[in-house]
């Protein structure tokens, strides 16, 4: 629903910023690392994903698509909500957690405050061989990871949509340094429905 925000800093929290996005300004709940790396009267971009419960709307961001994508994929895991993938995110970051997954390091995954041995379990029995390990992107790559989140967003596993995004001809970026992500999107959709 909101893809990203884009705005000044008008107020830093311990876990959250307000964002003034023209006529109004945004609470984000972030993790820790984004708020410190803000100050006020900076400018953020931060790639988000709105929660929505019956006692409101909460809005999370992130300083990376990837990590927007996995906060939303942690949350199918039974019994983790959105505050509990916020935490894994700040403890162990998407490369750590898809490492910790790989591996079924449940030490790691326990010292995530809120995750007892079972719950470490079920996160590795859930998630096996849907995060990527070392999901960080190269710079010179970077629209592959938005085109990574947003096939994942849409329902794709994280492997099919590194496979996907991966596959899209290089030919197709049009301007490397302005890529039309919607267009390359398109392209690994396309992709998608062939296999």
């Amino acid at each position: 629903m909101i893809a990203f925000v884009d705005g000044t800093v008008v107020r830093v929290g311990q876990q959250s910023l307000v964002v003034d996005v023209g006529p109004v300004g945004l609470t984000v709940q972030t993790t820790p690392s984004v708020v410190a790396g803000v100050t006020v009267g900076s400018r953020v971009r931060l790639h988000t994903s709105l929660v929505v419960r019956e006692d409101g709307w909460t809005l999370f961001g992130f300083a990376d698509p990837v990590d927007a994508a996995t906060f939303e994929q942690v949350q199918t895991v039974s019994g983790v909500g959105p505050r509990l993938a916020a935490a894994i995110l700040s403890v162990l970051g998407p490369r750590g957690l898809a490492d910790a997954i790989a591996r079924e390091d449940i030490a790691a995954l326990t010292a995530v405050p809120g995750i007892g041995r079972k719950g470490a379990q079920r996160l590795v029995l859930e998630l096996k061989g849907t995060l990527v390990a070392g999901v960080e992107p190269p710079a010179a790559s970077g629209w592959q990871a938005a085109v990574e989140a947003g096939l994942v967003s849409l329902g794709w596993s994280a492997r099919e949509a590194s496979a996907a995004a991966a596959s899209v001809d290089a030919a197709e970026v049009t301007d490397p340094e302005d890529p039309d992500i919607a267009a390359l999107l398109k392209a690994a959709l396309r992709r998608l429905d062939r296999s």
